[in-house]
C-alpha cells in the first residue's frame, strides 16, 4: 500500500511540475529580464487558463492528500 502511494506521489509531482510550467507568467520575474515580458502580453484563452488553474488545484490537492496519507502510513509502521 505504501508503494502505491509512493508511486502516485512521484507521478503527481511530475504532473504538478508540468502544470506549473504551462502557466503563463505574470511578469516581474526572471523572464522579463531576458525579454520574455514583451511576448507575454498577447494570446491565450481565458477559458483555457481557468481550466489549467482548476486542474492544477485538483492535482495539488491530490498531491497534498497523498503526502498526508503516506505520512500517516509510515508513522504507524
Amino acid at each position: 500500500m505504501v508503494l502505491g502511494f509512493e508511486i502516485a506521489l512521484i507521478l503527481l509531482s511530475l504532473i504538478m511540475i508540468l502544470l506549473v510550467l504551462l502557466h503563463k507568467g505574470k511578469g516581474g520575474g526572471l523572464s522579463d529580464m531576458f525579454g520574455g515580458g514583451a511576448s507575454s502580453t498577447g494570446g491565450g484563452s481565458a477559458v483555457a487558463e481557468r481550466n489549467l488553474d482548476r486542474i492544477t488545484v485538483i492535482v495539488g490537492t491530490a498531491w497534498f492528500a497523498c503526502i498526508v496519507v503516506l505520512g500517516l502510513l509510515l508513522k504507524n509502521n
